[in-house]
């Protein structure tokens, strides 16, 4: 069940990221200034590099330990880190709200833990060649 959760909310965050990127391409060019529209496309980088992971996750829980407690945890600290990382940068983008520039960091460091328990998680349990 959680390969499926963690495909299932890769997929729908690509489409959403693909959908903010195009949206910042040409809706926001002429609203917001370079500075926003750089921070913008920042949670847009991050967005699309973090649902690719969702989906990798999902595939690696499912092949190499199925409903496996790490991978569980790996998917939710990465989808928490999309939240809260291009969540923040999108709305300080269009909104000009500064302190959520304190928000981005915490998604940062979930994405950071995310990635450590997905290698921690695949050296313990794919077998070497």
């Amino acid at each position: 069940m959680t390969d499926r959760v963690f495909v299932f909310l890769g997929a729908l965050n690509m489409f959403l990221a693909v959908g903010a990127g195009a949206f910042g391409a040409h809706g926001l060019r002429r609203v917001l200034s370079p500075d926003m529209l750089a921070v913008w496309q920042t949670a847009v980088t991050y967005h699309i590099a973090h649902a690719l992971g969702l989906l990798a996750i999902g595939a690696l829980s499912a092949r190499y330990g199925h409903g496996t407690g790490i991978w569980t945890a790996a998917g939710w600290l990465m989808f928490a880190g999309i939240v809260l990382f291009s969540g923040s940068l999108y709305v300080l983008s269009g909104t000009g709200i500064r302190w959520l520039g304190a928000v981005t960091p915490v998604g940062g460091a979930a994405f950071l833990a995310a990635w450590a328990l997905v290698a921690w998680q695949a050296w313990r349990t794919i077998a070497p060649d």
